[in-house]
Order: C-alpha cells, then structure tokens, then sequence
C-alpha cells in the first residue's frame, strides 16, 4: 500500500472516531447540563426580627443558622427613643416572627408592627412571666429642664437582660417562641438555648464568687438600668441614681451633680461605653475619683458571645470600684 493510501485511511478513521466521539458527547450533554444547571433546593429559612442588641444576642444563639435573624435599633443607638424607619416596618412586614424586650422598653413598636400590616407576624416576648422592678434606691435629679427627659417606664425597669438568671428566662422564652414558630427545627433551637443558659449559669456563678469578696459593695449610677444585677447579688447594692444631663449645663446643675456625689460618699463614678457626658469627666477630676465603664449592653458587638465578653468586664469592674 502506498504511503499517500495510508495516510488517507489514517485520516478516515480519524474522522470516523472523531464522529463518533461528538456523537457520544451530543447524547450525553444534555443531561450531564441537565443535571448541572438544577441547584439543590435550599430550605427557606424563617426570618426573624429582633429589637436591639441584647435581644438580638439572645435569640441569635438561640437560632444559630437554621434562621436568619435581623435587628431593627442599630447597636448604639439609643432605644428608649428610638423612631422607626421605613426600613423597619419592611423588615416587620416580611418577616415570621419578632423578638423584643418587652416591659415597655420599645416605645416605637406599637406602631411600627400596626403600619407592616404582617397578620401572619409571631411576636415573642422575651421577659414572659419576669417580675419588673419599679425603683428600689432614690433619684437625684441634678437638672431641671424638662428638656432631660428620664425614662419613666410605666410597666417597670426593663433592663432585666443585665441580670444572668433573668437572662436565662429570656432565653427560654425566646427558645420557646421559635419552637411554636418553627417546630421543624425544635432539636437545634432546643440544644443551642441549652448551651448558652449553660454559660449564663457559669456567669452567674462567677458574679457570686468575685462578689463574695467585697462585702456592702455600693455604688451610685447615672442611668438607672442595673436594679435587677443589684437585687441579684446580696453584697452589691445601688445606693442611688444620678441623673446627669448630658449638655446645656447650669452652674446650679454642676453643684447639684457634685452634692448628690458626696452626699452617698461615691469612690467611683460609672459612664457608659462611647458615652461622651462632659460633665462625668469633669466631676471625675474636680472630685479625684475614677471615671470606669459600665457597659448596659445597648451597644457593642453582635457575636452572642459579646455578652458574656461584656458582663465580665462589667464584674471586674465593680470588683476594682469596691476594693
């Protein structure tokens, strides 16, 4: 055979293979795209919508990621006062279920659920079945503009979050909530509350430990939210509250501050973290008193574990302020 004769049949099987191959891969394509172009379908995840920070903690630990969890009042803003945005009543409008503190701490909410018009909406309130505290030490007021409004709560104090075992209650309930909500994944929500009230029970055992060790432990604060920490633990005691404006000072406002200080004989004065009251820093100097940090957790970190991180640091310091 001739060397041009074998080149031609190389070339025809060539060919012939190559046909065969297109053939082959024409007959399979279509499925093999088939079954590429067709996802996994994902499981629609309930939609929940907290209040603010540490309802957000809460119920986010409780979920984990079996639901997706929004907050409305942005960390470091001021709730008491908060008005709502149309942001909100969208998030309110399209989500399952909502989460909040109750005792008449979300002034806004009232509103804000009735304008979303969400008739399939799921409210839970995390403080179900918890006594409020109404004022148990004296108020000094040190202004007398009716422009430094206080926060008069009609239904009591409602910072029930900074007491560990009342936060165990409110994470039961939320825990509860999302499993009437939500049955399909009760064993998640179920195990992740049973985690985290674990390391509330640690938390609280910790605050009675490190304040066995200073008994008659006083302090004087300027925002009344930690009634409940006090009445929890028997060797710390809120002696009063403050209010101190935060601006548009009076000379009589600045010595009326400095008297209540000196009258409950104070050793430290708290502020707030990212809280800039002049006339804190002020006194604190005038006085030779140290200015330290009590965090109410309004602001901060969105990780469920930045509660524990902040109610540690709030032990050392009362710890430091009552040696």
């Amino acid at each position: 055979m001739s060397l041009v004769a074998v080149l031609v049949l190389l070339m025809v099987a060539g060919c012939s293979e190559s046909n065969q191959n297109q053939r082959t891969a024409a007959q399979q394509s279509p499925q093999t795209q088939e079954v590429a172009s067709t996802p996994t379908p994902q499981p629609v995840k309930t939609k929940v919508v907290t209040t603010f920070l540490p309802i957000y903690l809460f119920t986010k630990a409780v979920a984990g990621n079996v639901a997706d969890v929004e907050i409305l009042v942005p960390p470091g803003t001021e709730v008491h006062e908060y008005q709502a945005t149309p942001e909100n009543v969208k998030a309110i409008a399209t989500a399952n279920v909502l989460v909040k503190n109750g005792l008449g701490l979300e002034e806004f909410l009232e509103d804000t659920v009735k304008n979303a018009q969400n008739s399939k909406l799921t409210e839970i309130d995390a403080s179900k079945n918890i006594k409020p505290l109404n004022e148990i030490s004296p108020v000094e007021k040190t202004a007398k503009t009716e422009e430094e409004r206080d926060h008069e709560h009609a239904k009591g104090n409602p910072h029930v979050w900074l007491d560990p075992v009342l936060a165990k209650q409110q994470v039961s309930n939320i825990r509860d909530g999302l499993i009437a909500a939500d049955p399909g994944n009760k064993a998640t929500y179920e195990a992740n509350a049973a985690a985290y009230i674990k390391e509330l029970e640690t938390l609280n055992s910790e605050f009675q430990e490190t304040l066995q060790k200073t008994p008659n432990c006083t302090f004087v604060t300027f925002h009344d939210a930690f009634p409940y920490l006090a009445k929890r633990y028997n060797n710390l005691k809120q002696v009063a509250v403050v209010e101190i404006p935060e601006d548009q000072l009076s000379p009589t406002d600045v010595q009326n501050a400095i008297n209540a200080v000196k009258k409950y004989k104070v050793k430290a004065l708290f502020s707030e973290p990212g809280v800039d009251n002049k006339l804190l820093t002020s006194l604190s100097k005038d006085l030779k008193l140290s200015l330290r940090t009590l965090d109410s957790l309004e602001s901060g970190e969105t990780d469920p574990q930045y509660y524990f991180q902040a109610m540690k640091a709030n032990l050392q310091t009362l710890e430091t302020a009552c040696k």
